[in-house]
């Protein structure tokens, strides 16, 4: 879920939603909506978040596919685990971008 996954960026770069969504010229609300699954960010958003962050577009949605791989597992064992996995998940990959390495 994209969704969640922009949602976990903001946050691992310790963002206030009002902050970002002025970075990504879009409303408060409009943010909110996106990281509480009520609207879907398109492409367009994708690339201001991947500007914002310095991230490809792939990474960001890699992420997010290894996020929902991670949501199939059971949800109580994922609620019990997440925050560490999310973690492992999220240094791993910036590690990766750090050393130029895009899988």
């Amino acid at each position: 879920m994209v969704n969640e996954a922009l949602r976990l960026i903001r946050i691992f770069h310790d963002l206030k939603a009002k902050e970002l969504a002025e970075k990504l010229s879009i409303s408060q609300s409009y943010l909110s909506e996106i990281e509480n699954n009520k609207k879907t960010p398109s492409l367009e958003l994708i690339n201001k978040y991947s500007e914002v962050f310095n991230l490809k577009p792939s990474t960001i949605l890699f992420f997010s596919e290894q996020y929902d791989n991670l949501n199939l597992h059971g949800k109580e064992k994922f609620k019990s685990n997440i925050k560490k996995s999310v973690r492992k998940k999220i240094i791993f990959l910036l590690q990766s971008i750090e050393n130029g390495q895009y899988y």
